[in-house]
């Protein structure tokens, strides 16, 4: 549903938001909680919008926005409740947000008036999670990557035999959630090497990141209904990116028989802004085409529209700084740039799926894609794959080299949508700094 919010020549009074590669031009729009940190107020609502963060309230009260559900709700510490409107409210909210930051007419002229009293400078803010989180799902959907980790250890059966038959997904932990800039301690956890008779405890010597995509469902179904695939976007609210953490040599040893336990659950790092699904409307595409010798999809994972509409044009970037680099004030360098657009399942597969058995999903439910990578080798979106389990070490412009990560190492996500003869919307950053196992 593409409208005038979509428009490409659209300018923004906030010149910040105008400039070449910003990741908040007006055209984007997302929401976030944040805090002003001089004052000490309490979290609410805000959009971001160039370098700065609207206050929704503060433009309700100056009169630029009408009172309503939607408007009311960013007054919270959390985005539950507006996520929860149905989309056509959402729109016409999106619509008043749009008119007051525009350079032209004259709700945007009054907002211009009031800059002082409803802008707050992004980097005088501090970010909280956006959502209150009840549950975390974390998928499997990079055939690329499925691949390459199966090769690792099966080379001549990478992918299980269920793989191209639905999305492999896990339940993951909700309560170790944090939100970008929080430091991760290295987790300990038992790992046996493969000449040893019985395993160890300590901290893991392999830990990871997972550059991955996640997506907040807005509007939830009852238990024991479903989520018709042709439904599943009407069902979710936003994007983020998201760092999910995981200690490698921990995988191995307990993944089997039920899969990720203590090798994920200590902590999951999500950017701060919420991109929103009627954003992301101009930047969705046709799904991954499938070869030919594929199964097609059950009915309820299948869908003409999903497979003309399904994929979303983004690219997920990783960067990396060592304590070395950051005391040499050397830039974070680049270790990889992933097209989700190359996933073998969609977000609307994946949603779908998931409530296909009759699971409640909830206002606020965090769904990632898993790690998402490409087939080329700069595309491979965790360490894992990178150095391929660690025979191939990455060298930093330092000299230093990475199998996987060490103490003091920072790792930093960024990620945009992108199309033709449209501005680029970011996702802003997730990042987090390894500190010693405590």
């Amino acid at each position: 549903m593409i409208n005038r919010t979509h428009d490409p020549e659209l300018r923004s009074w906030i010149e910040s938001a105008n400039a070449p590669g910003c990741d908040f031009p007006i055209q984007n729009l997302p929401f976030g909680v944040f805090t002003r940190s001089a004052e000490g107020s309490p979290p609410k609502v805000g959009v971001a919008i160039g370098d700065f963060i609207l206050d929704v309230s503060a433009c309700v009260q100056e009169g630029l926005l009408d009172p309503s559900p939607a408007a009311d709700a960013c007054d919270e510490s959390a985005i539950n409740r507006l996520m929860a409107r149905k989309p056509s409210a959402l729109s016409a909210f999106r619509s008043e947000l749009s008119d007051a930051l525009s350079a032209a007419g004259s709700v945007g002229e009054r907002a211009r008036a009031a800059a002082s009293r409803i802008l707050v400078e992004r980097s005088d803010a501090v970010m909280s999670l956006p959502a209150e989180i009840g549950d975390y799902t974390d998928f499997y959907a990079s055939v690329h990557h499925a691949t390459n980790v199966g090769s690792m250890f099966r080379p001549d059966n990478p992918l299980l035999p269920n793989y191209k038959w639905l999305p492999i997904g896990y339940h993951g932990r909700a309560s170790s959630i944090v939100p970008s800039g929080t430091p991760v301690h290295r987790p300990s956890g038992q790992t046996k090497a493969a000449d040893a008779e019985r395993p160890t405890f300590g901290p893991s010597k392999m830990l990871d990141y997972e550059s991955e995509l996640g997506f907040f469902v807005g509007r939830g179904n009852a238990l024991g209904e479903s989520i018709p695939i042709d439904s599943a976007w009407d069902h979710i609210f936003g994007f983020c990116l998201v760092n999910d953490w995981s200690a490698r040599d921990v995988q191995t040893w307990e993944y089997q028989p039920l899969g990720p336990f203590l090798a994920k659950n200590f902590a999951t790092t999500i950017s701060p802004w919420v991109v929103t699904s009627e954003a992301a409307e101009p930047y969705r595409v046709a799904a991954l085409a499938r070869d030919a010798n594929d199964p097609k999809p059950l009915p309820h994972l299948s869908s003409d529209e999903d497979a003309r509409y399904g994929g979303l044009n983004a690219f997920l970037e990783v960067y990396l700084s060592s304590s070395s680099m950051r005391d040499k004030r050397m830039d974070p360098v680049r270790l990889s740039r992933a097209p989700f657009n190359q996933m073998y399942w969609t977000v609307g597969q994946m949603l779908a799926h998931h409530a296909s058995n009759g699971c409640n999903m909830r206002t606020g439910d965090l769904l990632a894609s898993g790690t998402v990578s490409g087939p080329e080798n700069d595309s491979r979106g965790c360490l894992l794959e990178l150095t391929w389990r660690g025979t191939q070490p990455v060298t930093l412009p330092t000299g230093e080299k990475r199998r996987f990560l060490q103490d003091g190492d920072e790792v930093i996500m960024k990620g945009y949508l992108e199309a033709d003869n449209r501005p680029r919307l970011g996702f802003g950053e997730c990042r987090g700094i390894i500190l010693p196992a405590a």
